[in-house]
């Protein structure tokens, strides 16, 4: 029926434009793929992915033909697979990776995508508390940003890690980073996360309070939908600054990079999982860390709960702030976004955009920072 959205035609036409991105990774691996992430997995790995993806691209794309629904969207992921196929295949050879001063994060974005929508589309459709199709309004939206993000990854580590590394020259405190290097790996990331923690909730609540970061924080607090996706909705200055502003504490009291690392990976897995769309309850556990409860109540669109939940990580930043705001009974928002519906434009490039646009009238601009109707 047209009025049914298959999600499978649309899984195959994911699976077929990845494994097809894969191969082009395979051609121009000094240029799509980032040095960084290339540590991290081996060729035979990849390969392998690659081999999963053109499998179930071809599979499930001919599944969806075969139900007569989104042929096209179907014949999209079959036909990607098939230029994959043509182009090597997991067979696919590459010439030594030379080394290059740029290059874009496609491989970080194909495999990050791959295993994110592996592990979170099955999860919310089980234990999803909103019964919502991978398909939501704004998806394609998200998925923009999720890509931009992801292909974008060098680009954003220089701009960040030589921001960070100017400052920290010029402001070091050799013996505090002495005592700091001496503590367990261990005691060095619960710190790590606590005071990147701290920094991103004071950073966070500026952005709230501050009407030309408002700006740019409101795209991120459009989305209406809440789900694993929808945590990738980021102006690409917010990005920058928010990064630069959490890893600068980092390295300014000298953690060990082994501590820096970890506590990126978890940033990457929080942030997700605070959005996903998940119902379960996990008791006294919410009171300790971040989880998609206790973030959802900062994405609510209620007046009442405006300058509540900043952490990202550990809700004992917020107690600290006297911003921390969980209802008891267990009870979750009725609805996301910001106060005022539609003073956000839908799209990445006009969201882009938007913050340096000229000013409309407060109410069009989702209520100014600092006033009751303030978002949070």
């Amino acid at each position: 029926m047209a009025a049914k959205r298959s999600w499978t035609a649309h899984i195959a036409a994911l699976l077929g434009l990845s494994s097809l991105l894969g191969v082009l990774c395979f051609h121009f691996p000094d240029l799509l793929t980032s040095r960084e992430f290339r540590q991290v997995y081996t060729e035979g790995f990849a390969r392998a992915l690659l081999l999963v993806g053109l499998v179930a691209a071809f599979a499930l794309g001919t599944l969806a033909v075969l139900r007569g629904r989104d042929r096209r969207v179907a014949l999209v992921g079959v036909g990607a697979a098939t230029l994959a196929v043509l182009g090597g295949g997991a067979r696919v050879g590459f010439d030594q990776i030379s080394d290059s001063p740029w290059s874009l994060g496609l491989d970080w974005f194909v495999v990050s995508l791959f295993f994110s929508a592996l592990v979170f589309v099955p999860i919310e459709r089980l234990l999803g508390r909103i019964p919502q199709s991978p398909l939501r309004p704004e998806w394609r939206t998200d998925l923009a940003y999720f890509f931009v993000g992801h292909i974008g990854i060098q680009f954003i580590l220089i701009a960040v890690t030589a921001w960070t590394a100017g400052v920290a020259s010029l402001a070091a405190f050799p013996p505090l980073q002495t005592a700091i290097q001496t503590l367990p790996l261990w005691v060095q990331f619960l710190l790590a996360v606590f005071c990147a923690d701290l920094a991103q909730a004071l950073l966070h609540r500026a952005y709230h309070r501050w009407g030309p970061l408002w700006r740019f924080h409101a795209v991120h607090h459009s989305s209406r939908h809440l789900d694993w996706l929808a945590g990738s909705r980021m102006h690409l200055v917010e990005i920058l600054l928010t990064r630069s502003m959490v890893l600068l504490p980092l390295v300014l009291l000298g953690f060990a990079p082994a501590a820096i690392n970890a506590y990126v990976i978890l940033v990457g897995l929080q942030a997700v999982v605070a959005h996903a769309n998940l119902g379960l309850r996990f008791g006294w556990l919410e009171y300790v860390l971040v989880l998609p409860r206790y973030h959802h109540w900062h994405h609510a669109r209620r007046a009442d709960y405006v300058d509540a939940n900043y952490a990202i990580h550990l809700p004992l930043v917020d107690m600290l702030m006297g911003t921390f705001r969980l209802p008891r009974d267990g009870s979750w928002p009725e609805e996301y976004g910001v106060m005022e519906a539609g003073s956000v434009p839908e799209g990445i490039w006009r969201q882009h955009l938007a913050p340096f646009l000229p000013r409309r009238s407060a109410a069009a601009q989702g209520q100014e920072p600092g006033g009751q109707q303030q978002q949070r």
